[in-house]
């Protein structure tokens, strides 16, 4: 199993988190840990990079899940960006297609926000 590698990134629209390796049952604390300490804004959006997953069990999926639920706490957005074909088709198989907006790169996710309008 390929070690998972996390490195975050601040960006205008909000926290990209770019995950590379396997995203299992020892990695998956590793991501649940991080959540909490991002900066993540009403209105922006959290953007995880699945580019370099090479693995994802349930756990991995748990994350996406506690990483979704993170990102509405902030009442922000979330994406996904890069899901690997096998990533996603655990995803639909399970019915999260209908929850996780996806786009092809982390820049297409960013390019897709929309600023909170000032009222």
């Amino acid at each position: 199993m390929t070690q998972l590698t996390v490195h975050t990134r601040a960006t205008l629209a909000g926290p990209v988190i770019e995950l590379s390796g396997g995203l299992d049952n020892n990695s998956a604390p590793d991501v649940r840990t991080l959540l909490p300490r991002l900066t993540l804004q009403a209105g922006q959006q959290l953007v995880i990079d699945l580019t370099g997953i090479t693995f994802c069990d349930s756990s991995g999926i748990t994350v996406l899940i506690a990483a979704r639920n993170r990102a509405l706490a902030a009442r922000a957005d979330i994406a996904l960006a890069a899901v690997p074909d096998r990533v996603s088709r655990m995803l639909h198989i399970v019915g999260l297609d209908q929850v996780f907006p996806t786009h092809p790169t982390a820049q297409a996710a960013a390019a897709a926000w929309t600023p909170p309008t000032s009222e």
